[in-house]
């Protein structure tokens, strides 16, 4: 079984005036390799807006995989490819930025208009560097589309995003070797979860309360990192518990970064920009009904 490395309880922050829980990057911890940033975005829309003023406008993005887990209400998503989708709660929204993408995420129109509950996380996955100039993809994920492993006693269910857990493979096809799971934790429910020696991983609540390898408790807003030295984790409800686990194989390479790039050296951040700005990675114009 692996051993706990880290607990901390995720700080909010402040991203051009949308307050997020931001449990990575946090203090000392960078990043975990593969994974760079995670962001829980929770808020009860009151309604009488327009969607186009709502969420994030058009913007670019080269080098990874910006992920959006949708867990209340619906995601729009538009981006200079001709991709024109909504995933509304359970589904996933992954896109592979590559060489270079421009896209906007904005709350369904519905909840604009007549309001109602919005949470979403997204994290980023790095690249590694062969595959940063690939040709943009995005892949969308519904509720029902995604496979599911159930624990014994029937109080777990783990949506299968991507990667293999217990014999179900996630439909996402992904840069690098990854484990992304969704988990639905009812009270007195408990599970084992293989994790592949060599991936990193963390464990992410939503809220709830958990019992992580049979001995410490967290609880809604806990972040925890594990040691790679076990097989696997064990996880039990001590309340009805919403949760996500990331798990990748380290990449291993430098970074450098600068806002929607993340990229291998100064040099192609400085070109990732100019192209940006030349309008080599697209233009989105948003449509809107």
């Amino acid at each position: 079984m692996r051993s706990i490395r880290k607990i901390y309880n995720a700080p909010k922050v402040n991203m051009g005036g949308i307050i997020l829980d931001q449990p990575l990057p946090y203090q000392e911890v960078d990043q975990i390799d593969p994974f760079l940033l995670v962001h829980h975005w929770h808020r009860n829309h009151k309604g009488g807006e327009r969607q186009n003023d709502m969420g994030v406008g058009p913007h670019p993005h080269r080098g990874f995989a910006p992920v959006t887990f949708i867990f209340k209400g619906g995601v729009h998503h538009q981006d200079s490819r001709g991709n024109n989708s909504i995933i509304i709660e359970g589904g996933t929204q992954w896109m592979n930025s590559g060489m270079g993408i421009v896209h906007s995420e904005r709350p369904i129109r519905e909840i604009a208009e007549k309001g109602g509950e919005f949470e979403i996380i997204q994290f980023w996955v790095n690249a590694p560097s062969k595959n940063k100039m690939d040709p943009p993809s995005y892949q969308p994920l519904t509720f029902d589309e995604t496979p599911t492993v159930t624990s014994p006693d029937k109080k777990v269910k783990i949506y299968v995003v991507a990667g293999s857990l217990k014999g179900v493979e996630g439909k996402i096809d992904t840069y690098s070797p990854l484990l992304t799971l969704r988990l639905d934790i009812k009270k007195g429910g408990k599970i084992d979860i293989p994790i592949p020696t060599n991936y990193n991983a963390f464990l992410y609540q939503l809220d709830g309360s958990l019992k992580i390898n049979n001995s410490k408790v967290t609880v809604g807003k806990d972040f925890t990192w594990f040691y790679n030295d076990g097989k696997s984790i064990t996880i039990e409800g001590i309340e009805n518990t919403r949760a996500i686990l990331l798990a990748g194989e380290p990449i291993g390479e430098k970074i450098e970064s600068y806002g929607p790039f993340v990229m291998n050296t100064q040099t192609e951040i400085m070109q990732a920009m100019r192209d940006y700005q030349q309008g080599k990675m697209g233009v989105l114009i948003e449509e809107f009904e």
